[in-house]
């Protein structure tokens, strides 16, 4: 039988499959990789479930205490018979002596530790034995960040807020150490510079000691003040808060290991009975021990804000 001639188009499928080097039995063509979703899988970050809570990270330094609103006294001598004042530059370039860095210096957490012994220079001169002045390692507001003892505010304008976190590791002798205050400034045609209100740590408990109205003609002195016991702290980290707010002065404590959270409660209202200092916030370890030169009290100051507006 004769063969019939293949019809062009055969001849070509032929010939294409032999230059392919394909079988017509094996001629699936595998899929290639889309370029394109190859690269954009490679750069989509891998999805990340968000955690129900996240905490914050812990501020850092410069949030836990703005250093150009503050000056920091050791009862070290000046050279002068007086405490040695360390101004915010030294503090954050760490430039501090040696002897100074004995009396204060920052830990590994970021915090601070304010250690203090009566050495016979408080920034009011050189002291004796049982004279009645007492040192301290302690900061001074500048709260509008001049450098000068002049950057003072006033009760009976604006609102002015301290808040600062603290722990007292130890006070020996007395128990009682100062760890903040409303400070009060020799100002024009008033007597004196009062401490105004003092928070005391007392063996473990928050104790607030202020001044009150003096008799008429009298400065504000110790000689009327008030004690208020607050709560009991003990060696815990405790949150002290100050408020003076239309001339009235509120304070607030939270220590959340003892279960304490109060809430601002009126102290005394300063403006309505006459009280016109200047006034200035301090922090820190001012002991209340001058028997001695051996006695030391040492408190651990985490974060200390102001507000003032």
């Amino acid at each position: 039988m004769k063969s019939l001639p293949l019809p062009p188009y055969a001849l070509l499928l032929i010939l294409m499959f032999n230059l392919s080097g394909c079988s017509p039995s094996n001629n699936e063509i595998p899929e290639e990789e889309d370029p394109i979703e190859a690269i954009a899988e490679e750069e989509t970050p891998e999805e990340v479930t968000p955690e129900e809570e996240t905490p914050e990270e812990e501020p850092s330094e410069t949030e836990n205490i703005v250093w150009k609103n503050w000056y920091l006294s050791v009862p070290l001598n000046n050279g002068s018979g007086k405490a040695t004042s360390i101004f915010y530059e030294d503090i954050v370039n760490d430039n501090l002596s040696a002897a100074a860095s004995e009396y204060f210096y920052q830990n590994e957490d970021g915090s601070y530790t304010m250690w203090t012994k009566f050495t016979g220079y408080t920034t009011s001169g050189q002291a004796g034995l049982d004279d009645g002045k007492y040192c301290r390692t302690e900061l001074r507001e500048f709260w509008q960040g001049n450098q000068t003892t002049d950057d003072n505010w006033y009760m009976d304008e604006g609102t002015h807020i301290l808040e600062t976190t603290l722990r007292v590791d130890f006070v020996e002798g007395n128990g009682r150490t100062i760890v903040a205050q409303i400070h009060g400034k020799e100002t024009e045609g008033l007597e004196g510079s009062p401490a105004t209100v003092k928070i005391r740590w007392n063996s473990g408990t928050i104790q607030l000691d202020h001044y009150v109205k003096p008799d008429t003609g009298e400065p504000w002195t110790s000689a009327f003040d008030t004690k208020v016991d607050v709560a009991q702290v003990d060696n815990e980290i405790f949150t002290f808060k100050l408020k003076v707010e239309g001339g009235k002065c509120y304070y607030a404590l939270i220590c959340e290991a003892k279960d304490i959270n109060i809430d601002y409660t009126l102290m005394y209202d300063y403006v309505g009975n006459g009280y016109a200092h200047q006034n200035y916030f301090k922090t820190g370890n001012y002991f209340g021990w001058n028997d001695d030169y051996e006695k030391t009290a040492q408190v651990v100051l985490y974060k200390v804000v102001t507000d003032h507006f």
